[in-house]
């Protein structure tokens, strides 16, 4: 089921604070880029962070669960997404560890 377009919204601006934040809807579900890097997506009206060890070291006790069916386990964020300097943190600290985005290739 795709996610209320008045939650992605709400938790993209409650992530601004963290940097370049902007969504893009993909196959039913959206998916959330900070400064160009994939750091979460918005499934069923709930967020999924992308798991990283300084994400896991910040939230403490971590709760995991799929996105999506077949998919590998994201950390779940649901009351925390209504403390918008929690989450900005959160999502900077994840940015920060994942790899920059591999350059596109040009068509020919």
């Amino acid at each position: 089921m795709a996610p209320d377009m008045d939650f992605v919204k709400f938790v993209v601006d409650q992530m601004s604070d963290a940097g370049s934040v902007r969504y893009r809807m993909m196959f039913g579900e959206c998916t959330v880029y900070c400064q160009d890097k994939v750091v979460a997506l918005i499934c069923d009206n709930q967020l999924f962070i992308k798991p990283t060890d300084a994400g896991r070291s910040f939230i403490g006790e971590v709760t995991e669960a799929p996105p999506y069916t077949g998919a590998k386990p994201f950390f779940l964020i649901e009351e925390q997404v209504e403390d918008r300097e929690w989450l900005c943190e959160l999502v900077r600290r994840t940015e920060a560890e994942l790899p920059k985005p591999k350059p596109k290739k040009k068509k020919q």
